[in-house]
């Protein structure tokens, strides 16, 4: 995988540019990183980096928000084991509060599989009405997208058709799902899974380009190898150029969620968790 050029990834995290912070930084509040580097300005530079819920699988709802708090970071996206498909909407709409008292904001759910049955996608998008949800990351049939589609236009929410690689047969590359969206009404997109897109031998800072103009959400995390073999591990671990990633979604000013799925530790993720987003808050102070 093309690296940027004048970054090391590895030497970045071991070097003291960022080897002596990165973990520190993970703890610290949302506007210190800038400190370290910079007089003033967001540190995140305009990306909304949070959490994807999928990250914290193992553990409950009120668990994920309080992991979530502890990276500093401010948004999330609720996968349903954090809030069942099958909820009632005072429940969505009790998920809904949590999250905002702890001081986050929720960008949307999923990944949600929809059949082509429209009693089914219209449960969906009445599940992300109730829970405030603006994004439904997704999974859809092919043959239901042209429901997907109406029901989008109904409820005015964004659709977010996930990317999940070499094993997935309906959209392994984000261009895939740009195939099937991109004459279709604008709130049909994509989110952009950078570890499958990898897997599938792609670059994944051309993909961000050439998927621009429909990308709503995007899933960061970081693989063992650029091949169907490959294995999640800690972001700035693996052979995903990061640094290029998080500079093409500033060149393109991306708007929507860039939530950390990190699947390396299911069972005690929140170390790694702390690692991938120190990291990640260290490329950004020095990009």
């Amino acid at each position: 995988m093309k690296r940027t050029e004048g970054i090391n990834r590895r030497n970045f995290l071991q070097t003291g540019l960022l080897g002596s912070t990165a973990l520190a930084v993970a703890a610290l509040p949302a506007s210190a990183p800038a400190a370290l580097t910079k007089p003033a300005g967001d540190p995140l530079r305009g990306l909304k980096l949070g959490m994807a819920s999928y990250s914290f699988q193992k553990f409950t709802l009120d668990q994920a928000i309080s992991m979530t708090k502890q990276t500093g970071l401010k948004y999330i996206n609720l996968k349903d084991f954090h809030l069942a498909m099958k909820s009632t909407p005072a429940e969505r709409q009790e998920a809904h509060k949590k999250i905002v008292d702890a001081g986050l904001t929720l960008m949307g759910g999923g990944v949600i599989y929809m059949k082509n049955n429209e009693a089914e996608i219209h449960s969906v998008f009445e599940y992300a009405k109730d829970a405030g949800m603006p994004t439904i990351v997704c999974s859809p049939d092919p043959e239901a997208l042209d429901t997907v589609e109406k029901m989008a236009k109904e409820y005015d929410l964004r659709i977010a058709i996930h990317n999940h690689g070499p094993t997935d047969k309906k959209y392994p590359s984000p261009r895939d799902v740009l195939k099937l969206v991109k004459d279709r009404d604008q709130r049909m997109g994509i989110c952009m899974d950078v570890g499958h897109t990898v897997r599938i031998g792609e670059d994944p800072v051309a993909a961000i380009h050439d998927c621009a103009s429909r990308l709503y959400d995007f899933h960061i995390k970081d693989e063992t190898l650029p091949a169907k073999e490959g294995k999640p591990t800690e972001v700035g671990r693996g052979v995903i150029d990061i640094v290029g990633v998080l500079k093409a979604l500033i060149d393109i000013k991306f708007p929507g969620h860039v939530g950390l799925e990190y699947e390396a530790n299911r069972e005690d993720p929140l170390p790694g968790v702390l690692e991938s987003v120190g990291y990640m808050r260290g490329v950004l102070a020095a990009v």
